[in-house]
């Protein structure tokens, strides 16, 4: 039966949660071959190509390390110390927090800079959101590399718990998903969301244990703390991630899992906001 009216608008704007995963199985080929060219112009013309995935964060991970454990004298509370290793702890933070902070940062420009893509009613454009999260993943991968290595140089062996460290990038990965299909279509209709955004992100990063141990702000802050570490989903993976690596053990599965199905819940929140905004679009651009 066809559904018209008001009724199609409510059966467009709800959808099954699984219907997240779903439609970007069914546009896998599309989804692939978009993120590959994503990444490949991200890159063209310059001299280093894909060398830069690696230059710049390793660049920023020298500096953070200068700043806080030169400068400020940061200490990371693990049972393996050493300047090396804070440089390694460092970076495990900075990979998981990017996988969402590239997102956001790329987000509120996304669908204007496919404008073209906007006017083809049978295009999926809910398929951009997933090119940008697969994008970021691969910097993450080429960041968890980096790390690897690093760890082999400074530490040794990793530990048989650092198995469980992919499953800390899930939740940053779903709730940078929501929040690209979110911003992506909040971007058409206030340009300047693009300017305010990446002031956010920022904010966020020093909200988050990337720069600094949680134990510091306990100390100084503890109901601050407290809300960072039981309610930021971006703290929990980052924690979770640095135990699996650095303590040599496996994580607290009950909060992650609950983060896990938080990411969930603003990933479907995210893609029902799209769909039903974006048919908008071609009136804005």
């Amino acid at each position: 039966m066809l559904i018209t009216g008001p009724g199609r608008d409510t059966a467009d704007l709800f959808c099954s949660p699984l219907k997240v995963f779903s439609s970007g199985w069914s546009q896998r080929t599309l989804i692939l071959r978009l993120t590959r060219r994503e990444i490949e112009k991200r890159y063209r013309g310059s001299m280093l190509g894909f060398a830069w995935s690696l230059l710049v964060p390793l660049a920023l991970l020298g500096v953070y390390t200068f700043v806080f454990s030169v400068v400020f004298e940061a200490r990371w509370q693990l049972p393996i110390e050493g300047t090396g290793v804070f440089a390694l702890v460092l970076f495990t933070g900075l990979i998981l927090f990017n996988v969402f902070g590239e997102c956001a940062n790329r987000a509120p420009s996304l669908m204007l800079d496919h404008a073209a893509y906007i006017k083809k009613l049978v295009f999926p454009l809910e398929t951009f959101g997933w090119v940008v999260v697969l994008a970021a993943l691969f910097n993450a991968l080429v960041g968890t590399v980096a790390l690897l290595l690093g760890y082999l140089v400074f530490i040794g062996m990793p530990p048989p718990s650092a198995v469980a460290f992919p499953l800390s990038v899930g939740p940053p990965l779903l709730l940078a998903l929501g929040c690209t299909w979110f911003l992506s279509s909040l971007g058409v209709y206030l340009r300047d969301l693009a300017q305010f955004v990446p002031l956010l992100v920022t904010v966020a990063l020093f909200l988050s244990p990337v720069l600094y141990p949680v134990q510091m702000l306990e100390e100084k802050l503890p109901a601050l703390a407290l809300i960072m570490t039981r309610l930021n989903p971006l703290a929990v993976s980052i924690e979770e991630g640095r135990r699996t690596l650095f303590r040599g053990e496996f994580p607290h599965w009950l909060p992650l899992m609950a983060h896990f199905l938080v990411g969930w819940l603003v990933a479907w929140l995210g893609f029902m906001w799209f769909r039903k905004t974006r048919k908008g679009f071609a009136d804005v651009v």
